[in-house]
């Protein structure tokens, strides 16, 4: 076997075809409905958001990608936030599962069009939004941590002009909206939950950046909410 075989990163790869391409999926794998045309949409969204976002970044900070897919190997990650982000990665998945259940076993009835389009426009711009703080901060890690061998600093441009942690907000709008989407009412009960993990992750690496990073006290001087402009 190749020096080169032996070190590419299979594991990163095997995980980031489960969580990328699989996981989207679920809702057809689980229901066995592959005629089911509001589970495409959303899987088309999440795939191509992904693909595209990840593009951008990687084009406009090379580094970060590096950062993200070895974000499970830093030393220096919050305690408590190496038990809350797989939490958000699980969470996001049981939303997935519970509608495909739901399908499967006719437990919600139907939504209108009209919803299902709303819904597809929301996911969308929360997508739209968490990506766009993905592009424009280069220290977007996967975990919570100070990133002092990469310069870390306060990024206030862009999304961060509106709230401090515009990814999150971004993606806490769009999961609302999946349940609506795929007809579970069901999902709400994972996607409650999913909230309330995000909802206090948030609340924990406000705290530890205004206590760590040189200058976050003044942005949050500034930009005055963390997650919903004129609410929190």
């Amino acid at each position: 076997m190749s020096e080169q075989t032996k070190t590419f990163p299979w594991r990163a790869v095997i995980q980031m075809v489960l969580i990328v391409i699989v996981a989207p999926l679920l809702p057809m794998l689980i229901s066995g409905r592959w005629d089911w045309w509001q589970a495409w949409v959303y899987a088309l969204l999440s795939i191509l958001s992904f693909a595209v976002s990840r593009a951008l970044a990687a084009r406009r900070h090379p580094d970060l990608i590096s950062e993200r897919a070895r974000f499970m190997e830093a030393k220096d990650t919050k305690p408590w936030d190496k038990v809350l982000a797989p939490l958000l990665g699980l969470g996001s998945v049981v939303i997935l599962i519970v509608a495909g259940l739901d399908k499967l076993f006719g437990w919600s009835s139907a939504f209108s069009l009209g919803t299902h389009i709303i819904s597809v426009i929301a996911i969308l711009l929360g997508y739209a939004f968490s990506s766009w703080a993905l592009i424009e901060n280069r220290f977007f890690s996967g975990t919570v941590r100070i990133q002092t061998e990469r310069g870390h600093h306060v990024v206030s441009t862009g999304p961060y002009k509106l709230v401090r942690h515009p990814g999150y907000a971004g993606g806490l709008f769009g999961y609302v909206f999946i349940p609506l989407l795929l007809d579970s009412l069901w999902a709400f009960v994972p996607t409650i939950l999913l909230a309330g993990v995000m909802i206090l992750r948030t609340a924990l690496e406000d705290r530890t950046l205004q206590a760590e990073l040189p200058g976050y006290r003044e942005f949050a001087q500034k930009t005055k909410y963390r997650l919903i402009s004129g609410i929190w």
